[in-house]
């Protein structure tokens, strides 16, 4: 019996074995590949939010440091004007 032939049935249970391997590996690559998915998106929206939390707590650090601008003082010496500098008078006589 040793050298016996293969029959149909003994064939198509070992392409059912086969089958059924192949789909779980598939199962499982899926799997990991959405367990991936969730992780970089976790770690994306982690790194997005300390990089807009770093930005506010620097310009909030920036304004703390740097103070308000000074506002301008009204100064009492008086300033001189200048005086009108006569333009170029037009006449109503035609050029020419």
């Amino acid at each position: 019996m040793a050298g016996r032939r293969p029959n149909a049935r003994d064939r198509r249970a070992r392409t059912e074995q086969e089958r059924a391997r192949v789909h779980e590996a598939r199962r499982r690559v899926h799997d990991r590949s959405v367990t991936r998915r969730v992780r970089d998106n976790v770690i994306g929206i982690v790194a997005g939010s300390v990089i807009v939390v770093g930005a506010v707590v620097s310009q909030v650090v920036h304004a703390e440091v740097a103070g308000p601008a000074p506002s301008p003082s009204p100064t009492s010496t008086p300033t001189q004007t200048a005086p009108a500098t006569p333009g170029p008078e037009s006449t109503d006589a035609p050029a020419g």
